[in-house]
Parts: structure tokens; sequence; C-alpha cells
């Protein structure tokens, strides 16, 4: 089977199997090697926001509405609850969660079934601050999946890999012991980042970059003190900015670009939020990155060449007074479509910063992807909305309720199945 991979695991190399920008994915019957995993690493959406981190996603186009006879669910598996959006490398799908408030889980599941292939556990569980305990104590960040390994990030700061075939441990790195750090209070949050030979992480109170076959720490940067006001909400981005490739950086109180070989701080600049919530991955368009956050607003951020040996400049292009909270923002022909704190969806035009449209409130937070011109929004109520892209309207193609409990999780797309992760369980739709 061949498919296109579009996107930063193209281009930045990364893809279990590359031919001339193609990822050629095996389907393999479970259990597999993890030599066969590996090869399988094609499968498209092994991380945080799919293929190329951003919510962009190809593929077969999908259908033009949202309805049973459209998307018709193929399987459940009850689980207890987690944010973590599930992952797909060949047949099997990776969910996490947290049982009895004391131990973390993650389980492999057969792609096609839902049976489960294995699962693995350890004493890991926390709880977080009284003002966000109605957002729940348990594991938040979304694994990584490559050669033929599984990235888990536990909520006390800790990243364990494991074989993808099997569940078999094969390193641990807790950051707190490390680097004699604070524990997070909202625990580890930020979805690692792998990259050739290496997994990044927003952990230890910092930037973390470790060889992804022993866990040792390459090097580490960005100290934000961690605890309550430090610990990263949102999760690393490569990009290539003026042809420099980076590391986007969003901790609590800035933004930085990293170089992702030597650690060096390329650029940083402050963004503004209540309390430090500054929670989306950032975006880029036109070598521009855009973020959104509670208590602050939009920005669009420019990164000027270094006058002398020093720090890039960075300019704020515009500010716009609208503010996102927790879902990370779709780009799409020059503009930004955003759920906002105060539960519209908003269209802002990233040339201008000015909103083309913003609509009545929804929920308070949606996951989205992309194909072309179409949104996948899922609402943490259950809904799934399918959108046209336009800064005309809003426009509305379908809806159809596919979770009767909560679904703070990333929604997944992968091989034409569509999984949907609540509180209490797992569910695969088959696009028809």
């Amino acid at each position: 089977m061949q498919r296109e991979c579009q996107g930063i695991r193209a281009r930045w190399g990364v893809c279990g199997v590359l031919a001339a920008g193609v990822c050629v994915g095996i389907a393999v019957s479970a259990p597999a090697s993890g030599q066969e995993l590996a090869a399988a690493d094609a499968g498209c959406w092994q991380q945080w926001r799919g293929p190329s981190r951003d919510g962009i996603v190809a593929g077969a186009t999908w259908p033009d509405g949202l309805a049973a006879d459209r998307l018709a669910r193929s399987w459940r598996m009850e689980l207890g609850p987690s944010y973590s959006g599930p992952v797909v490398a060949g047949d099997l799908v990776f969910v996490t969660e947290t049982k009895d408030r004391k131990t973390e889980h993650v389980r492999a599941l057969e792609r096609k079934t839902g049976k489960q292939v294995w699962e693995a556990s350890w004493e890991g569980a926390m709880t977080v601050p009284f003002f966000a305990i109605s957002n729940g104590s348990w594991i938040r960040a979304t694994p990584a999946v490559d050669g033929g390994r599984i990235y888990v990030a536990g909520m006390r700061d800790m990243l364990v890999c494991l074989d993808a075939a099997t569940g078999t441990e094969v390193w641990r790195k807790d950051f707190v012991k490390e680097f004699d750090s604070p524990l997070p209070a909202f625990g580890f949050v930020s979805s690692p980042l792998v990259i050739g030979d290496h997994v990044f992480v927003q952990a230890g109170s910092g930037f973390v970059k470790l060889e992804k076959a022993t866990g040792k720490v390459v090097w580490r940067v960005l100290d934000d003190g961690g605890g309550m006001s430090g610990s990263a909400f949102a999760s690393p981005f490569p990009a290539t900015i003026d042809g420099v490739p980076q590391l986007l950086v969003q901790a609590r109180e800035f933004l930085a670009g990293v170089d992702p070989e030597a650690g060096t701080v390329l650029w940083k600049t402050p963004v503004e939020a209540f309390r430090g919530m500054n929670i989306v991955t950032p975006s880029v368009s036109d070598g521009r990155i855009f973020t959104t956050s509670y208590g602050g607003g939009s920005f669009l951020f420019a990164v000027g060449a270094p006058a002398a040996e020093g720090a890039r400049p960075v300019e704020t292009v515009w500010r716009n007074k609208v503010q996102g909270y927790m879902s990370s923002p779709i780009v799409i022909g020059g503009h930004a479509y955003v759920h906002l704190r105060n539960q519209r969806f908003a269209c802002i035009d990233l040339a201008t910063g000015k909103e083309a449209w913003i609509t009545t409130p929804f929920g308070r937070y949606w996951s989205m992807i992309a194909q072309g011109e179409r949104i996948l929004a899922l609402d943490e109520t259950g809904d799934l909305r399918l959108i046209r892209a336009t800064p005309e309207k809003y426009d509305l193609v379908g809806e159809m309720k596919v979770a009767d409990k909560e679904s703070w999780a990333h929604i997944a797309v992968d091989r034409g199945t569509v999984y949907v992760r609540d509180l209490e369980g797992i569910t695969a739709y088959e696009w028809k």
C-alpha cells in the first residue's frame, strides 16, 4: 500500500519509510515484530495532530456529508479516562488511560476490530490543582509512534518508551529526578515529537532533546522554572522559517525557535496570557507564526535575520483581541480557523488580522483536522461537524453525534477510519 504522507514528516525525513517523498505503509497482522511496525509507521496518524502535526491530512476524499450511512460505527472499546488522542501504526491503534487515580495504562488495539493486543502500565497518577480539578487528573499528552516504538508521556513528568509490537518497556526517563525539577502542577501535558534519531519534549521545566533509542538526554534549554507557573501546556512544532529549520516551542509565557541540532535558542518573544495559559500548538503560514492565547489575544509574528551573532529579532505583525483557548487552529489558504475562549468559531485573515466571520457559541473545546477545504471538528460534547473552510461564511456541511460522553481527546483519521476517544472509551467509525 502506498500513499502520500505530506508535511513535516516527509520534509524532515522522519517517516518510517520514505521513497521519493512517498511513505510506504505496510499493513501487518498483530502481533507484529518491531521491524514490521517500523515499516508500517507510514500509517499516517502517529503523533499529536497527525502526519504534519498541523491537523492537515491527505488520502481519499472525505464524503460530502455526515450521517450514519456516510460514517458508520465499526467497533468500540471501553476505557478509563484520558485526554490523550489515539495514534495509529500499521494495524495497531494505541490509546492511554488512567485507572483508579493510581496507574497509567497504554493499550494496543487491532485497528479493524478494537481487540486488545497488549497492555502496559505503571504507577504515575497525580492530582491537579483545585481550580483545574474539574478538568480531571488523568493522562493528557498524545503519544508518538516511530520506528517500531511508542513514546508515552506520563503525568508525573515521565517519558516511557515501549516496544510497539509487544508493550515491553525499552526505557523510561523521570525528568523530576533527572533535573531535580519540580513536578509540573498540571502534569506532563506536551505531546512528544520524534525527528530522526531523537525525541523532543517540553518537560523537566524546559525543552529537552533525547536519544530515542536510549533515552539519554542530549540537551535541555528554555528553563521556565516548572511547578505551578512553568511547565508547558502546548506541544513543539517543526518548521522551516526563512530557510532555517527550527522547532517552535510555546511555553507558558513566551514563544521561541530552537535549533533542533544544537539546542540554540534562535529567537524568543513574550506571549501575553492569563496565568500563562498558552495552550495551542503554534501554526505557520507564509513564513510567519500564528498563535492565540487565553487572556492575551491572537498574534502573528515575523522573525527577522540576525543583525549580528545574537538572536533573531521578532516583530509583532498584528494582534487581534479574539482569544483562543485549548483548541489548536487549522490554517488553510491564508486563514486561521480557530475555536475561541468564548466558544465561538472564527475565521481570521492572517494577512490583516481581521475576522472574516465569527459564529454563535458551541462547546468549550474542538479538536480539528482538515483535508483540502473541509474541516472535521469534534466538539467535547461528542458532536462531530464537517465544515467547508471558506472566508465567506461559516459553512456547515453536516453533523452527527459520535459520542455520548465528553470527548476532549484529539480526533484521529487513518485510512478511512475516524477514531473518537471520549472519557469512557474509544469508538471507530468507517467512512462510506
